[in-house]
C-alpha cells in the first residue's frame, strides 16, 4: 500500500513563533539604513513614491543637491527629479537581470568621494528590485491602458479621462470639449478589401487624428472605428474647428490595394461639457452630434449646442 505521509495540525512549534516576532521585530525596528530603504520601498508600487524615498534615504548617508531620474516605459517618459544641480555629478544606469530599469544622477558643489560613490551603489543594489517592480506596474497599467491595435489609449482609459475632466470643470470652472469621430462606411472597407487593410487605416487614421490635434489634447479609440478626442480649455467653436481639421486630415489617407486605392472620410460629434455634467451625460450629447453628422450624409461636423442662460 502507499504511504500516506500525516499533517502536523497543530502548528508551529512556540520556540519558532517567538523567534518568527524576534525577527520581525529586528526587522521593523532595524537601524540599519539598507534594511530600511528596502522596507519602506516594499510599501508601494508607485515609482514617483519610491524614487521620493531613495533620495531621501541616500540624503541621510551622502548629501546631494539634486537628483534626477529618468526612463522610458513602454510609450510613456518618465522623468524625476529633485532639488538643484551642482557642477559635479555622478551616474548610473539601473540594470537587473539583462533589463534596464532608467538612468539615475545625482548632483551637488562638492566632489563625490569614492567611499561615497561606494555608498550610493551599495543603496542602489538595495533598490534596484523594488524600482524593477514599480517599472513593470506602470507598464502593465499602460498596456491595460492603450489599444493593441492603434497604439492610442481606449475606452477605459478615456472613462478615466472624462471623470478628471469633470471634477477639474466642477472644481476650477475650466470648460472642456469632446469630439467623436466614427470613419464613415468602414464596414464596406473590410468586407471588400478585408480586415488587413482595414486595420491598417484604423492605424493610419489615430496617427493623423494625433497629427490634427495640439499636444494638450488626448486622442483615443471608443470603438471599433470611432474615435475621441477630449480637448481641455476647449469650447465648442474651437472644438468644431479642431474636428474640421481632423476631417481633413483623415481624408488625405489613401491606401494601395493593387488594382484601386482605398480613401476613407470621417463623421464627427461635439460636445462642450456642461457645468455639473457627468461623464456618461457629456458623452452621450457628443453621441448624438456624431449620430446627427452621420445622418446629414456623414463626413462632417455636427454640434451639441451648450444651452446658455
Amino acid at each position: 500500500m502507499k504511504h500516506i505521509p500525516t499533517i502536523n495540525k497543530s502548528g508551529p512549534q512556540p520556540q519558532k513563533l517567538a523567534a518568527l516576532r524576534q525577527a520581525h521585530r529586528e526587522w521593523s525596528d532595524s537601524p540599519d539604513v539598507l534594511t530600511r530603504i528596502t522596507r519602506r520601498l516594499s510599501t508601494s508600487l508607485s515609482l514617483e513614491t519610491q524614487l521620493a524615498i531613495l533620495a531621501e534615504e541616500i540624503n541621510t548617508v551622502v548629501p546631494f543637491d539634486c537628483m534626477n531620474y529618468r526612463h522610458q516605459i513602454a510609450t510613456r517618459d518618465f522623468v524625476y527629479a529633485t532639488g538643484m544641480g551642482g557642477p559635479h555629478r555622478c551616474d548610473y544606469r539601473l540594470n537587473l537581470e539583462g533589463s534596464f530599469y532608467g538612468t539615475l544622477s545625482f548632483s551637488r558643489r562638492q566632489k563625490f568621494a569614492e567611499q561615497e560613490l561606494e555608498g550610493i551603489e551599495l543603496m542602489l543594489a538595495a533598490a534596484i528590485c523594488p524600482i524593477r517592480n514599480a517599472c513593470q506596474f506602470i507598464a502593465i497599467e499602460q498596456a491595460a491602458l492603450t489599444d493593441s491595435l492603434t497604439g492610442v489609449p481606449n475606452k477605459r482609459a478615456l472613462d478615466g479621462a472624462l471623470a478628471r475632466a469633470c471634477s477639474l470643470g466642477d472644481r476650477h470652472g475650466e470648460g472642456c470639449s469632446l469630439i467623436l469621430c466614427d470613419l464613415d462606411q468602414f464596414k464596406a472597407v473590410n468586407d471588400e478589401h478585408g480586415h488587413v487593410v482595414g486595420d491598417h487605416i484604423l492605424k493610419l487614421a489615430a496617427a493623423e487624428l494625433e497629427k490634427a490635434v495640439r499636444n494638450s489634447d488626448s486622442v483615443y479609440r471608443f470603438g471599433g472605428e470611432e474615435f475621441a478626442i477630449l480637448l481641455p480649455h476647449t469650447d465648442e467653436n474651437d472644438a468644431r474647428s479642431v474636428a474640421d481639421r481632423i476631417r481633413e486630415y483623415i481624408r488625405s489617407i489613401v491606401v494601395n490595394c493593387g488594382d484601386t486605392d482605398v480613401s476613407i472620410t470621417t463623421s464627427c460629434g461635439v460636445a462642450q461639457r456642461l457645468p455639473d455634467e457627468t461623464p456618461d451625460q457629456w458623452l452621450a450629447r457628443a453621441d448624438e452630434a456624431l449620430y446627427r453628422a452621420k445622418d446629414s450624409g456623414r463626413n462632417c461636423t455636427r454640434v451639441f449646442a451648450a444651452i446658455r442662460n
